[in-house]
């Protein structure tokens, strides 16, 4: 017997960030989406190299750029930090140590190809576990970076849109995220 799988659901929210609904994740990133949940993660190995991810090229939003470890949507009901832990194991088969929230309140809106992105994003830190092991279906590549050298990529417009946004903040806050070494 085949497994239906249900579609992925995300969670909406006003603009005070209170849930308001659900709706299907494929539903929402379109020319009008609406405002709704999701999560940046920023993965560091013991040495101190972020790891940097090339997103896959068959993704409707943001296809082939490089960003930060790992996104996602928690679904209805999920903590959010269940669902960095979630899907850090399903993108990258990685676990994390010490997740730490940086910047609670990050949200942004960024648009490509007439999709648009519309989030009230947390983001984390954590140090990650074991080697990646990127599935393709979500993670065209992956490298270890330094932090000087991702800064300097963000500045250079070469990230995702919230990568860009979020590295100048993470930076600001540096010691909030210490002992990850620079």
């Amino acid at each position: 017997m085949d497994r239906v799988t249900a579609p992925e659901q995300v969670v909406l929210l006003d603009d005070d960030g209170r849930a308001i609904g659900v709706a299907d994740k494929a539903t929402v990133h379109g020319s009008t989406t609406p405002l709704h949940l999701a999560f940046s993660c920023y993965g560091f190995d013991r040495e101190g190299r972020l790891l940097v991810t090339r997103r896959a090229l068959h993704k409707p939003t943001f296809p082939g750029v490089r960003t930060n470890t790992c996104c996602g949507h928690p679904g209805p009901g999920e903590a959010v930090e269940d669902a960095v832990r979630r899907r850090l194991d399903h993108e990258l088969g990685l676990q994390a140590e010490d997740l730490r929230l940086v910047l609670p309140d990050f949200a942004y809106r960024a648009s490509a190809g007439g999709v648009e992105e519309n989030e009230r994003c947390p983001v984390y830190v954590c140090t990650l576990v074991g080697e990646p092991r990127a599935r393709p279906d979500e993670v065209e590549s992956v490298e270890w970076w330094g932090w000087e050298a991702f800064l300097a990529a963000a500045d250079a417009g070469a990230l995702s849109p919230w990568a860009r946004l979020q590295a100048p903040l993470l930076e600001a806050r540096r010691e909030d995220w210490a002992p990850v070494p620079a």
